[in-house]
């Protein structure tokens, strides 16, 4: 399979090449060239229309081969590319906005990146950092989904390589070169096109699907982090070159993962981009998980079962200096990733062996579980006035179900996974879906009150004030709705939205946190940017605050505060490790927990730290603090009732 023509990477040019200040359509003014090949260049250009702003675009240049046969069919696919790309629209995809012939030759505008394409990159750092790497992996898993998942057809892209992934200078990644991209028709043949040691075995057949870009976003990871590029390697023999044996700082895991996605055998690799895009947000979220060996073991209770209650310590410390002891334990059958709550004498929590629990609060001791079909990242919320306890799963229903027996109420269904906590507010229940919809429901009886269309997954939990619903999505989209579900104002970040938003009523401001490692502080009422304070990391923890502190951890491994009202730092707590739980605050005290396995007690005011306890795995939720207890959910599958010490 010949390489095909490149958008951002230096080829050779013939005479035909437009020279600088040419003019197009009377409006686009030529700057230089960015690339191109023998089809054509790549033009920076200057748009004319906006002439108090220096407004630069991208056009892709097509010239007519003289034979009638070939130039139609090089014209079709030319415009096949233009109208794939006019039809989407997703934050890696660059935006396309006109398409002309003139002088025998077809242009195609587009939004202009600023920015390096990967094998540029790679040429120019001898090292790129690993973890930026992944998180690189990660926006592209994100986008191939968007590409897989497109209605009414999907749209596979069939060249993925490192020099069609351009970082921009804000240091997003974004796809180019949409050229051999083609509709996905199940069963159909596809011409043997793609780039030789990226593309997957069944490429060369004919017989593409998504699962073929699967693999060569695997290949183009494995010349990445290895630096052996597979053009010059025979084919398929990605694991005759272990990464490690090149790259010692690739983990175990990563490597695991991508030799999965470059297995020969497609039922082999990942079934969508979506389930590598989650295996990869595990190596940045939970960096390392502990060992449940050694002197931090957690016994079972010898029978199995893991709706009783766990046994303690056997002639094991498990605390700090001696002193804090859990009041008990709680085993599940898999990870905890939402946090608990409390109500009355029971805790709830979700778990993800697909089953909420409920256990009695003075003791720990199994009460009910109720089971969905997939698993529960999501905290629970109980509406104390209907005895309901609701929450989503990822098997797409979000469920009411009765706080004393765990008797399913109400269910309803929506068209993916749910990984937004619900909020209660004015007798109805406020949630996101995967899908990309923010659901509105009675919370007595789940009758349907409206939804709102975001066009992106929505992961956090929304926070709802006496006249707005605020939330935000993966395209980066901040959003405030009426409470009758139409749309007040939005917000953009550069990345994507995990941290769920918080609102000062009194103040009238909401703070969120973005992947693009920003704290937001917006004018509740009209979306108005008043400050952002930059961390080092993506910021998953949601903010809490306290007077005119603001509290919150980053991904960069500190948890800060700072004040609400400037956004000056305060302190900062250097974990060493992500921080993505988001904190509480009682009696000037600040709790939160850590991928290191630790729940930490500070000082509010000073940042120092007054205490720890040590779990047997990362904490990726928010403690929960009631009367003299705090509510802990671990990784290590278990839920901890920690005395309120300190």
């Amino acid at each position: 399979m010949p390489e095909t023509t490149q958008f951002g990477n230096q080829e050779s040019f013939d005479e035909r090449t437009l020279k600088a200040n040419t003019i197009l359509m009377s409006r686009y003014k030529i700057l230089g060239v960015l690339g191109g090949g023998g089809q054509g260049a790549v033009y920076q250009c200057r748009d004319l229309n906006f002439p108090d702003a220096k407004r630069l675009v991208a056009i892709k240049e097509l010239h007519y081969p003289g034979d009638q046969s070939v130039r139609a069919s090089t014209l079709t696919a030319f415009r096949r590319e233009a109208n794939i790309l006019a039809t989407l629209s997703h934050p890696a995809i660059p935006k396309i906005f006109d398409f002309f012939d003139q002088n025998n030759r077809a242009y195609l505008v587009m939004e202009y990146i600023n920015g390096s394409d990967l094998e540029l990159l790679m040429n120019k750092t001898k090292d790129l950092p690993v973890d930026k790497i992944i998180e690189w992996a990660i926006d592209l898993c994100d986008v191939l989904h968007y590409l897989h998942s497109h209605q009414p057809e999907p749209i596979i892209f069939r060249d993925i390589k490192p020099s069609n992934i351009m970082i921009d200078s804000l240091g997003r990644v974004r796809l180019i070169d949409f050229g051999i991209a083609k509709v996905f028709v199940s069963g159909t043949k596809h011409t043997m096109i793609g780039t030789e040691g990226y593309s997957a075995p069944e490429q060369y057949r004919g017989d593409v699907t998504p699962l073929s870009d699967i693999y060569s976003l695997g290949a183009t990871f494995h010349h990445i982090l290895s630096r052996k590029d597979p053009r010059l390697e025979p084919p398929f023999s990605f694991n005759e070159r272990p990464i490690k044996t090149f790259n010692p700082n690739v983990t175990d895991a990563l490597a695991d993962i991508i030799s999965r996605a470059l297995t020969m055998d497609p039922k082999d690799r990942f079934q969508s981009c979506m389930e590598m895009k989650q295996a990869l947000e595990q190596l940045r979220f939970a960096p390392a998980r502990m060992s449940m060996s050694g002197t931090h073991a957690i016994k079972d209770n010898g029978a199995g079962n893991a709706a009783t209650n766990t046994s303690f310590f056997d002639d094991t410390e498990f605390a700090l200096d001696g002193s804090i002891e859990p009041r008990w334990t709680f085993k599940t059958e898999d990870e905890i990733r939402g946090s608990p709550i409390a109500h009355k004498n029971l805790a709830f929590v979700g778990s993800y062996d697909t089953n909420v629990w409920a256990v009695n609060l003075d003791d720990g001791e199994f009460v009910w579980k109720y089971a969905t079909n997939r698993g529960i990242a999501t905290t629970p919320v109980v509406d104390g006035s209907t005895n309901l306890v609701l929450f989503g799963s990822e098997d797409h229903s979000f469920n009411a179900v009765s706080i004393h027996t765990g008797r399913i109420s109400w269910s309803y269904m929506t068209n993916d996974r749910i990984r937004s906590s619900p909020c209660l507010a004015h007798d109805h229940v406020f949630f996101g879906s995967d899908d990309g919809r923010v659901y509105a429901l009675v919370a007595g009886n789940g009758r349907y009150l409206w939804e709102y269309d975001t066009g992106a997954p929505i992961r956090c939990r929304p926070f709802v004030t006496r006249d707005l619903v605020i939330v935000g999505s993966d395209s980066g989209e901040i959003v405030a709705l009426e409470l009758s579900g139409s749309r007040k104002w939005a917000y953009r970040a550069r990345k994507s939205i995990a941290s769920s938003p918080l609102v000062d009523e009194i103040e009238g401001i909401c703070y969120v946190g973005s992947f693009d490692g920003y704290m937001y502080a917006l004018d509740a009422s009209s979306g108005y940017s008043m400050w952002r304070f930059r961390t080092n990391g993506p910021i998953i923890s949601s903010a809490t605050l306290d007077g005119t502190m603001l509290f919150f951890g980053s991904t960069d491994g500190n948890m800060y505060g700072i004040n609400a009202e400037n956004a000056r730092e305060k302190w900062r707590f250097p974990l060493g490790s992500p921080i993505v739980s988001s904190p509480v605050v009682r009696n000037n005290m600040l709790y939160f927990g850590g991928t290191d396995g630790n729940l930490y007690c500070l000082e509010t005011k000073s940042g120092k730290e007054v205490w720890k306890f040590q779990t047997g795995g990362p904490i990726t939720s928010a403690p929960y603090i009631t009367d003299n207890i705090i509510l802990i959910g671990s990784m290590d599958h278990t839920l901890y009732a920690i005395p309120l010490v300190g």
